[in-house]
């Protein structure tokens, strides 16, 4: 048997009794999104049966393609598209995008403003501030757009935005294809937190674009495989090697709520936590205490997997697919890098902004582009009736933390 990683907070931890096999950790709202703190009965899973299978003994490796640190700006004043006879930007890989897009920010430095992919295209495009360098840009094989605000000056709103409005139930990124900080405030936002963040974004003036979420942002307590420690439920993101012994990431809100892990419900021990960090940033590893299988691999949920040969970091506009043990498959876009979210919990930054759709029970599992390990699910809010925002930690900097490798 291998486990399916995946995972919930226990509900002893939300004051609920605990849910039984087969059920959801979350609790349905008068308006219609769930959180795992509320209060209340958890609703069936919908005659979704979680499985759990041993992990296989090979290490799972992690994956990725695209820049973290290339992507933040986006909104076009002005198209520099090639005009005939000069250079047309090169149909390339999101892996391709990013690696060209990490040579461009290296070599322009100042006078880039973030890029990202278009996937429908296939094609990179780097914004820029200075006219000068377009031309370097699009021989370089990029698509170029003259934008408004450097990197530098949409970081500082940023910065007004952490020191002024750092609220739960509030989330910023820079969105490379709008040239903005784009600032989300959930449900709860409201009264004078809605106030003060009203007053931060409006000085800000068009720096920044603020959006409301129907839902409540929160951990989600889940991911591939399932596993298992008192009271509680959460993924396995993916297998890694320490030192030469096996190990696996998971979620940090998951190790700092449980510390042993089983791959079934009260099922014996497979392994312990060996580091955790949250908040700030939300990555676990666990060390296996037992002769568990350990494939390089996610479960599709259709009686497949997919291999996993690396890490890496992840493009905006990149098409990427997340596993999790509640929601099992689903496939969704990068649409921002090195987000801020403020759970009640505190903030946790750095983090991968995707449109995929994620429900509790699916913290810690795996989002993987292809071969490529990308991030581990952290928390958001919706559902995958109605959708939402789902922010994942990245795992090349949870592999750099832990000293670690796919191996």
């Amino acid at each position: 048997m291998r486990a399916r990683w995946s995972w919930e907070y226990s509900a002893a931890q939300f004051g609920m009794d605990a849910p039984p096999l087969g059920e959801k950790c979350h609790v349905a709202t008068p308006s219609g999104p769930w959180h795992p703190t509320a209060d209340g009965p958890n609703p069936p899973l919908e005659g979704r049966e979680l499985k759990h299978r041993r992990i296989p003994k090979r290490r799972v490796a992690i994956a990725g393609a695209g820049i973290a640190a290339l992507v933040a700006t986006g909104v076009t004043l002005q198209s520099a598209h090639a005009a005939p006879g000069e250079p047309q930007p090169e149909t390339l890989s999101a892996g391709a995008a990013g690696k060209l897009a990490h040579t461009l920010t290296a070599t322009l430095k100042g006078d880039t403003a973030g890029s990202y992919y278009d996937a429908k295209a296939k094609k990179l495009v780097v914004n820029v501030v200075d006219k000068a360098v377009v031309d370097q840009v699009r021989e370089a094989g990029a698509e170029a757009k003259v934008v408004k605000y450097t990197l530098a000056e949409l970081g500082k709103a940023r910065q007004t935005l952490k020191e002024k409005a750092t609220i739960p139930g509030t989330s910023w990124s820079v969105d490379p294809r709008t040239n903005k900080v784009v600032v989300t405030a959930d449900s709860t936002v409201k009264g004078a937190r809605k106030a003060t963040l009203d007053k931060v974004t409006d000085a800000l003036g068009d720096k920044v674009e603020v959006k409301r979420s129907a839902g409540k942002f929160s951990t989600f307590i889940a991911g591939g495989d399932a596993i298992w420690g008192d009271g509680g439920r959460c993924s396995l993101g993916f297998n890694v090697v320490k030192d030469g012994e096996p190990y696996f990431l998971t979620a940090g809100h998951c190790t700092e709520a449980i510390s042993s892990w089983s791959d079934s419900q009260g099922g014996s021990e497979i392994g312990t936590n060996a580091g955790s960090e949250f908040p700030g940033n939300d990555y676990g590893l666990v060390k296996y205490t037992s002769d568990t299988d350990h494939p390089s691999e996610v479960d599709l949920y259709n009686g497949s997997t997919q291999a996993i040969s690396k890490a890496g970091d992840a493009t905006v506009g990149q098409t990427v697919t997340r596993s999790g043990s509640t929601t099992q498959v689903h496939d969704g876009e990068v649409t921002g890098l090195d987000a801020t979210v403020n759970y009640q919990e505190g903030s946790v930054s750095g983090l991968i902004q995707t449109n995929v759709c994620a429900e509790p029970g699916d913290s810690g599992g795996a989002l993987f582009a292809g071969d490529t390990a990308l991030g581990l699910t952290s928390g958001g809010s919706g559902d995958c009736s109605s959708g939402g925002e789902t922010f994942f930690q990245p795992v090349p900097e949870a592999l750099q933390a832990f000293g670690a490798e796919i191996g």
